[in-house]
């Protein structure tokens, strides 16, 4: 997957989270995802824990914060909820 199309999984809405970065539009912040690979959990763990994720969710999320660390301009789109 390119990635444009990874970070096009890293989104925000202004209702969940005050606006934080999430994984397409749910209720999983990316810095949550970061903090458990942060603390030595695996990436299978992670998609055990919650079966709602994919593979390239996480890579999304670590893409985004190497971005992030590069001082690459990021934008996650708006996602509203419905």
């Amino acid at each position: 997957m390119k990635e444009e199309e990874l970070l096009s999984r890293i989104t925000y809405n202004p209702l969940i989270f005050n606006g934080k970065p999430i994984i397409r539009g749910m209720r999983i912040a990316v810095e949550h995802v970061l903090g458990m690979l942060a603390s030595g959990s695996t990436v299978e763990e992670v998609l055990e824990g919650y079966p709602f994720l994919e593979n390239e969710d996480i890579q999304a999320c670590l893409l985004y914060a190497y971005r992030i660390v590069a001082h690459e301009r990021i934008e996650p789109a708006l996602v509203r909820e419905q």
